[in-house]
């Protein structure tokens, strides 16, 4: 098959083993880490680096598995920057022929012994994908490998049908099996068992959680320094899309009422934030502007988060998942990283000003005149009259790692922050932090709409601030009803009402200001939005 990457190859590059003893020949070795991989990685999406300068590539592992027809090779990839740290990658590879070759993603050409060829990514071959699937329908625990598969108890499929690559690659690569499971695999890596396949399993196979794609199997290689995270396999949840693109629907319609049903939002009842509302105490006018039926899908999310974390928290045998206090170790911890990071976004923001203008630049210098206040409500994380307890979190938790699913919602994703070490990922934190992660999810949603919008609905856009501030103290509020009640019942300690409000402000301020080195650095007209919920929570 004639290739369309073929004509942009100038060399062939020649090794002298077979393919099948590449990994024995210190010269492929060097080459590939080199020559062949510095021009390839550097485009594609799931390489973290970009930002930074590549200084080497390094070899640091890898496997060999073969199938009936080809043998391939699992590598691990140390690349190291010029800003002195590095990161693990995994990258499967493949040796193809010519006339064997049916994939446009071309790594080099190459040539092993006197054959000629191409080396490709290995995922892009119909063979080593299949030979995934089978090694995790057919696993059966055992112990002393290197690569273990392990097939989870809801997967009842054993025989491999289809497979296809789902949506577009983004920082990992996601395979769907037989129309039916999900297997994604972790390009970046960490010696260190993956939270995204720690918490999926523990979730389905512990704890029987129903609204969580089921586990169905991992891939995992167990090396000397500790275990490393390569697949996770789960079922295909149906859905509509993600919780992302249904709330942004759903504010084009709230906002659509102001002028529809000619409301004036000055007249509006208010509301404090993080008062907890039952549907029959917020006020009708309300419910007229913003429909019955957002709010009572807002009650099944809080439903769905609060029994996430009663099964993140109630486990006594698992170390991993058993709940604790709060102490003075974790303090530090906390400190130490917020307070960094809200050096970083100050630095980040007197450089960014020249960027700002209206109201994001009227922000921006209220957040610089009050960054003593907000500094000391970080420094004011007194761990002593804390009565609540910690768990595993979610971590990441907001509206886009969240499917729809008819009239319910199912919660995905649980890797943790992207900006955070794999094992600050892992630190046991108060569960109100994935809640105070969706609530600036509902602002952005709301913020998103107005930007999205400015045209269509006939308000100015200080008086659509002000109805969408309005309205999201409304949705907190039905939220936090719903998420309290079921929580208290399912016996997760969450503390009582005082330093429930406590750690909310404190996880949302902390969430907004990490947003907030995002926004200026990508997309400043819209560094507003965490501005605005910093604002808020510190009510200067």
């Amino acid at each position: 098959m004639k290739n369309d990457n073929q004509d942009t190859f100038t060399t062939t590059f020649k090794f002298k083993n077979e393919w099948k003893d590449a990994f024995k020949d210190d010269e492929f070795i060097k080459i590939f880490s080199s020559d062949i991989l510095e021009n390839y990685i550097i485009n594609k999406r799931w390489y973290g680096g970009k930002a930074s300068t590549l200084k080497y590539i390094e070899v640091v592992d890898h496997f060999k598995i073969t199938s009936k027809k080809n043998t391939y090779y699992g590598v691990l990839l140390e690349v190291n920057f010029k800003e002195a740290f590095f990161q693990h990658y995994f990258m499967p590879v493949a040796f193809m022929t010519t006339d064997e070759l049916d994939t446009n993603t071309i790594i080099a050409p190459a040539k092993f012994g006197n054959i000629d060829g191409y080396l490709v990514d290995a995922l892009h071959q119909d063979d080593f994908r299949k030979l995934l699937f089978d090694n995790i329908a057919q696993s059966t625990e055992s112990k002393g490998l290197k690569l273990i598969f392990h097939k989870g108890s809801n997967l009842v499929d054993k025989e491999y049908k289809s497979s296809k690559f789902m949506g577009v690659e983004q920082s990992n690569t996601s395979i769907i099996y037989n129309d039916a499971f999900v297997l994604k695999i972790f390009r970046r890596i960490y010696v260190s068992t993956n939270p995204d396949y720690e918490i999926s399993r523990f979730l389905t196979e512990r704890m029987h959680y129903e609204n969580t794609p089921a586990y169905t199997g991992s891939i995992n290689l167990a090396l000397p320094e500790g275990n490393i995270t390569l697949g996770l396999m789960q079922e295909l949840v149906p859905n509509q899309g993600d919780a992302w693109k249904f709330m942004l629907e759903q504010m084009d319609g709230v906002f659509d009422n102001l002028s529809r049903k000619k409301i004036k939002i000055d007249k509006l009842p208010n509301v404090e934030l993080f008062k907890r509302l039952k549907i029959n105490e917020i006020p009708p006018e309300i419910i007229d502007w913003v429909g019955l039926s957002l709010f009572l899908r807002v009650q099944t999310l809080a439903l769905r988060t609060a029994e996430m974390h009663i099964a993140l928290g109630s486990d006594i045998h698992e170390t991993a998942f058993t709940p604790t206090t709060y102490n003075g170790d974790y303090t530090v911890w906390l400190k130490n990283r917020l307070l960094y990071q809200f050096q970083n976004r100050l630095n980040i923001i007197e450089n960014s000003l020249h960027k700002l203008d209206g109201m994001a630049l009227d922000l921006a210098h209220q957040f610089l005149e009050n960054k003593k206040l907000i500094r000391k409500h970080f420094v004011d994380f007194d761990w002593t009259k804390m009565k609540s307890e910690r768990i595993r979190i979610h971590g990441d938790f907001h509206l886009g790692q969240v499917l729809v699913n008819g009239d319910d919602f199912y919660l995905l994703d649980f890797e943790g922050e992207p900006e955070s070490t794999i094992r600050d990922r892992k630190v046991k934190q108060p569960p109100l932090k994935d809640v105070a992660g969706m609530f600036r999810s509902f602002h952005y949603a709301i913020y998103a709409t107005i930007f999205n919008n400015a045209d269509k609905y006939p308000f100015e856009q200080e008086e659509l601030f002000k109805a969408g501030e309005l309205l999201f103290k409304y949705l907190v509020g039905a939220f936090l009803e719903t998420y309290i009640e079921k929580a208290q019942s399912g016996n997760l300690n969450i503390g009582y009402s005082h330093e429930i409000n406590f750690l909310l402000k404190y996880c949302i301020l902390e969430k907004a200001v990490y947003e907030l080195g995002y926004e200026l650095n990508s997309r400043p007209r819209w560094a507003v939005i965490p501005l605005r919920g910093i604002q808020t929570i510190m009510g200067y």
